[in-house]
């Protein structure tokens, strides 16, 4: 084979690309807060995977994660402050009202996470985002 047809060759068949992808080390749990033990890189061609590790641990798994499988963004997220049934306080604040009431929390969320709650008062269900102190804030509409 010429020179000329090699080149050819490998001009028209494209090379895979490869980057590293964090995949678990071992098999995770679901709702398991990740360590640096859990996660590592390897050389792979997962275009969909997280590549790095610091961005990882400290978050929580959504779902399992088996060992040696590529980590992906939907897989992870916040850890978890507010439990399912958790008994959470609601605040309400438009302009210079503001507005306490208990909650039940309908759903599991982390910082900054949306969440169904129940006003335990008035039984009426109603969405919020999750703060630092576990306070859920419903925006004034």
């Amino acid at each position: 084979m010429k020179l000329g047809n090699i080149a050819l060759a490998i001009l028209m068949f494209p090379t895979i690309a490869f980057a590293d992808t964090l995949i678990a080390t071992r098999t995770v749990r679901a709702h398991t807060v990740l360590t640096q033990a859990d996660v590592t890189l390897v050389r792979n061609s997962s275009p969909s995977a997280l590549t790095d590790i610091n961005n990882v641990v400290g978050l929580e798994t959504r779902v399992t994660l088996y060992e040696g499988r590529p980590i992906n963004s939907r897989d992870i997220g916040p850890a978890v402050i507010v439990q399912r049934n958790q008994i959470v306080t609601l605040m309400y604040r438009r302009g210079g009202l503001t507005i306490s009431a208990e909650a039940r929390s309908l759903g599991r969320a982390g910082i900054g996470e949306s969440v169904r709650i129940m006003n335990l008062a008035s039984r009426q269900t109603v969405t919020g985002i999750v703060s630092q102190d576990g306070t859920v804030f419903v925006r004034g509409y």
